[in-house]
């Protein structure tokens, strides 16, 4: 691999994991400096090791680098230099052990004194290491929406002198919940990109996967509801290398080679599933592994979509959102033909909160073309073309729309 994407790579995967340790040892109030830090330390190894060549460990030689950067920084404020002994203490002769302060960090960003969109913003860039416009199009809210919630979040950090340590037990299920909703939306924007050019970022899933197992290696933090999303994560990761053709443009549900979903992820995610399921909780999390479950368990029929309609009334009553109801409406387009969840979804059209998103038109498009009608799938499918979105979805989008010009589609 070469440099650039050895750096790519690890950033993804330790860059919140060194953000955590350096938070630690600085105190949160000094979020900005280890960030700051870290991102210093990547830029360092883009700059050399296209020279000097990729070192034995990167992830270490990264460690220390961002250690080091952090010492420089410190050494210029006076107010901090007491903690530059136990920075330099720091031991990152071996793989350092970041679990306990990234799950801490994790609980710390998702305070219930935090607004829950600051929690979920300051989550996402702190610990899933996702950029501002990433989370604006994960929110659907505007960058600068975003970034004024990470200011104010940080500043608050900074105001309030806390140590990043787990915090009393009796406070830690309702953090849990804010961490959980922070790993969904970080899967589903490596599961399916709200921008740039590639369809899948299968190295945002395995972070939300890796972060997930930190929650249930805990005791804790080892919740049903945890472990059902973990499962649902495995469940739809198994599909990845199959959804996308050679190109790299999406495959839908019914055009993937299901000989190339990983067998080793549904075996994992049906085995978490079934502990997540021995007590009374039931959460949204888990009626969405079970739909995920009755897609990897089908066969050659296809999915049992009834069932999955019917799993599907439950999240709604579960979770009420207007993405919800549009994913309902799409199972019930597959259940009982495609007339029903046009009006279905004509129906969610008419409200306000899903303007502007591009899964609606692509899917009424869809169902439009499906039901032999190519002038209203076109309509629907240039729409969704009017809207921003990762260029592999374009390209999806526009193979469609050349097909209802076509009449043997």
């Amino acid at each position: 691999m070469r440099a650039a994407g050895v750096v790519e790579h690890l950033f993804r995967h330790s860059a919140g994991q060194m953000i955590a340790t350096l938070a630690r040892t600085l105190g949160p109030a000094r979020l900005d400096l280890a960030e700051e830090a870290v991102a210093d330390a990547l830029e360092q190894a883009l700059r050399t090791w296209p020279h000097t060549g990729v070192p034995d460990n990167p992830r270490g030689w990264l460690f220390r680098a961002a250690r080091n950067r952090a010492l420089d920084l410190l050494r210029r404020e006076r107010a901090l230099r007491a903690k530059l002994p136990a920075l330099a203490d720091l031991d990152l002769s071996g793989e350092p052990d970041t679990g306990d302060a990234e799950l801490a960090m994790m609980l710390l960003c998702c305070h219930p004194e935090l607004p829950q969109a600051s929690q979920v913003a300051l989550t996402l860039k702190t610990v899933g290491g996702l950029g501002v416009g990433e989370i604006a199009a994960a929110l659907l809210a505007r960058p600068a929406t975003i970034a004024q919630r990470l200011t104010r979040a940080k500043r608050w950090l900074r105001e309030n002198d806390h140590v990043l340590e787990l915090p009393p037990t009796g406070s830690i299920e309702t953090r849990v919940d804010s961490v959980l909703a922070v790993l969904y939306l970080l899967f589903n924007e490596g599961y399916d990109p709200s921008a740039g050019d590639v369809a899948v970022r299968g190295e945002l899933c395995g972070e939300a996967i890796r972060l997930g197992r930190l929650l249930l290696a805990d005791r804790r933090t080892d919740l049903p509801r945890a472990r059902a999303l973990v499962a649902l994560m495995l469940l739809q990761a198994s599909r990845l290398p199959a959804r996308t053709d050679e190109a790299g443009d999406v495959l839908l549900l019914d055009e993937q080679d299901r000989a190339r979903w990983d067998r080793t992820l549904i075996a994992e995610g049906t085995r978490i599933f079934a502990v997540a399921c021995t007590g009374p909780e039931l959460s949204a999390y888990h009626v969405e592994a079970a739909i995920a479950l009755c897609h990897a368990a089908s066969g050659a029929d296809g999915t049992d979509w009834q069932r999955v309609l019917g799993l599907y009334d439950q999240l709604v009553a579960l979770r009420p959102s207007p993405v919800t109801r549009l994913n309902r409406a799409i199972a019930l387009a597959m259940a009982n033909g495609p007339a029903a969840g046009i009006a279905e979804l004509q129906l969610i059209e008419t409200e306000d909160e899903l303007a502007g998103y591009p899964p609606l038109p692509a899917a009424l498009g869809a169902l439009w073309l499906r039901a032999g009608r190519l002038d209203r799938a076109a309509d629907y499918y240039r729409r969704a073309l009017a809207l921003p979105g990762p260029e592999p979805r374009h390209r999806f989008l526009r193979r469609r729309l050349a097909a209802c010009t076509r009449p043997d589609s």
